[in-house]
């Protein structure tokens, strides 16, 4: 896949001289709906206990997030589309033998088990959402079972989280990179020798 057109920005090295490469891989939409996702799960976990209206907004909001990420990862730009980051089983274990190896290559977008990371936390918010919405419903109304597995979905989802969190560091470190800041501000370095673009 060619790389978007490079943005050169200064790395801020000790006489702001040395020009370092970037590319756009995270466009301003993608990087909106991962904040957004951010804050509003947060804020549903913050309220759980007797939040009310407000806990109801934040599930809410969550679904609508990714809703309209599903959209955009079938029509938005190459990085954000599934085809991009989705890669088949075999591609996974492949890159799961490389990583325990230390050798995992470099990707400019996601990598085959961050890919499926993706997937994993858009399919748990969504059910979390919606088991919470269900709910609130007239049919659902106070079903017992339905309250467990929206708490069950809710704790799976803090689990994704924190592991999606520590590979974001442990990747970070790895590569030299730093990967939350890129999803602030949309940029990466671009790919290089045995990096995949």
């Amino acid at each position: 896949m060619p790389l978007e057109k490079a943005i050169v920005t200064t790395d801020g090295g000790e006489h702001g001289q040395a020009a370092d490469a970037r590319v756009r891989v995270w466009d301003p939409l993608v990087r909106i709906m991962h904040w957004g996702l951010v804050f509003s799960v947060a804020l549903a976990w913050w309220t759980c206990n007797g939040g009310g209206v407000l806990h109801e907004w934040a599930g809410n909001t969550t679904l609508m997030i990714v809703v309209l990420r599903i959209v955009w990862g079938w029509g938005g730009p190459p990085y954000a589309r599934f085809r991009q980051f989705v890669r088949e089983p075999a591609a996974i274990r492949h890159y799961a033998r490389q990583l325990l190896a230390r050798k995992a290559p470099r990707y400019v977008g996601h990598n085959p088990l961050g890919g499926w990371m993706i997937l994993l936390l858009l399919i748990d918010v969504a059910l979390t959402g919606l088991s919470g919405w269900l709910y609130t419903t007239d049919a659902y109304w106070g079903e017992q079972w339905l309250e467990s597995v929206h708490n069950v979905l809710a704790w799976s989802l803090l689990a994704l989280v924190t592991l999606h969190v520590a590979a974001v560091v442990g990747m970070s470190i790895h590569h030299a990179e730093n990967l939350a800041g890129a999803m602030i501000h949309g940029r990466k370095r671009p790919g290089v020798g045995d990096d995949i673009a």
